[in-house]
């Protein structure tokens, strides 16, 4: 029989798609939705403020597979693929001696049975690259490595976890890295609707209805009972991956992260769903176990997806490449905060071209005048868009952007958003001051209802 290393932690990580920071119970939710991420949060490592790169799918998760910016990595919109040969976390776990899996969405490729030269990498594959095109919530296909259709039964997160629990039997005696990616609680596309599973969407409609959502309307009342429900299941889900572990006696050596690509605003600021500076579209729920993270408590800082390919490569005792563009949170849990990142940045595109800048208690955001639908990865001109304060307008109900007394504040934040770009290669761009408004008035900002 063979012998299970012990050197190395395994690395799994519980990814959703387009959850709220606010569904986790400890930020405030009252439904109880999500004790097993709450209690992971509670006794490991609580990323209290952790804040997409990229509120967009695919190019949220192009951020996270290589730990470079969206414009750095070539998709920096969705219906673009990863450039052949860029190196993915995959890559760098199995030169360290990792098994590495990937199971479930991943829009990093050019047909849904992504081939083999486009899965980043991983050794197991069980995906596809659109997950809503080829399935349902109650009828769960994915590709295998080779391109075969394989036909999952269950409640498609429940087919999943399925899926997730078998790989972490089967590699139980080697390390392992492995990704699982839930299409969850994304809606489904051809019917723009947020399934539950049955009888879940009952429990939830009509009752806690967050500040921002309920002052704005939107899809709300229509969509947010079956989102409740499928947080709910997803967290469900995640409690049983936990309890695999256990039963296995491999919970104390495996490092749990949970995170989402981005959150969901419900038609309430565009058109849509997402791609905006909103904490409704960018902040989302994240929370550490496992070797290194126990008791680290709370982490306020503010964190960027992009942190999250070197805080794992660094919680492995793997070297952190110079490639990757984020920092390690693993200082923060030892008290060394000098030098951390006072802001994150986040870059906009697809119905926009925009950027932003969000910080302990401002966001800033300015837009390409000529933004339009494939307009391009980035502009070498902005017009400001939005600053609100977060400490005392948690709910970004009220755009100060142009008000006379926030002139100051408004100037610091824009040479810092130009020092950002630049930083990540961007060309530097003029930004152009929005319209001046009298302290003491209001800028209007018409939403999709007007």
């Amino acid at each position: 029989m063979a012998t299970r290393r012990t050197d190395r932690p395994n690395v799994l990580v519980f990814f959703t798609d387009q959850q709220r920071w606010d569904s986790a119970g400890v930020h405030g939710n009252p439904l109880e939705l999500t004790p097993n991420f709450d209690r992971i949060a509670t006794r490991g490592t609580h990323l209290a403020n952790t804040f997409t790169c990229q509120p967009v799918c695919g190019p949220a998760r192009s951020c996270l597979q290589t730990g470079q910016h969206a414009t750095n990595t070539g998709v920096w919109r969705n219906g673009l693929a990863l450039r052949p040969g860029d190196k993915t976390l995959a890559n760098w776990f199995a030169e360290a001696g990792y098994d590495t899996g990937y199971i479930g969405k991943w829009h990093l490729a050019s047909a849904n049975a992504v081939p083999v030269e486009q899965q980043g990498g991983y050794d197991y594959w069980l995906g596809a690259n659109v997950l809503e095109a080829c399935s349902e919530p109650y009828r769960c296909e994915m590709f295998d490595k080779q391109g075969n259709t394989v036909r999952l039964p269950g409640y498609r997160v429940d087919a999943e976890a399925d899926a997730t629990i078998r790989y972490i039997e089967a590699h139980k005696d080697n390390p392992f890295f492995l990704f699982t990616s839930y299409l969850e609680p994304h809606f489904q596309n051809h019917v723009d609707d947020y399934p539950a599973p049955d009888g879940y969407r009952e429990r939830y409609t009509g009752r806690w209805t967050p500040p921002d959502l309920a002052a704005l309307g939107g899809s709300t009342h229509q969509h947010l009972g079956g989102y409740w429900g499928i947080c709910k299941r997803l967290d469900e889900a995640f409690g049983r991956v936990l309890d695999a572990l256990k039963s296995l006696d491999m919970l104390d050596n495996t490092i749990v992260l949970f995170t989402s690509d981005h959150a969901c605003h419900f038609k309430t600021r565009n058109g849509e769903y997402k791609r905006s500076c909103h904490d409704s579209s960018i902040r989302v729920p994240t929370a550490i176990c496992g070797p290194g993270f126990e008791g680290g408590g709370q982490v306020r800082q503010p964190v960027s997806l992009l942190d999250i390919p070197p805080t794992l490569l660094n919680a492995a005792g793997i070297p952190v490449p110079d490639s990757m563009e984020g920092h390690s949170v693993v200082p923060l849990l030892r008290g060394h905060t000098d030098g951390w990142q006072e802001e994150v940045f986040i870059q906009i595109s697809e119905a926009q071209v925009g950027r932003a800048i969000r910080t302990d208690r401002w966001t800033y955001s300015v837009r390409a005048p000529e933004d339009h639908e494939g307009g391009g990865a980035a502009s070498d001109h902005y017009v400001e868009e939005f600053l609100y304060d977060n400490h005392f307008d948690p709910h970004q109900l009220y755009n100060r952007i142009g008000i006379e007394s926030h002139a100051d504040v408004t100037a610091d934040l824009r040479r810092r958003l130009v020092r950002r770009m630049a930083e990540a290669g961007e060309p530097e761009p003029t930004i152009e001051p929005a319209a001046p408004v009298r302290s003491g008035q209001r800028r209007v900002t018409l939403f999709p209802d007007g």
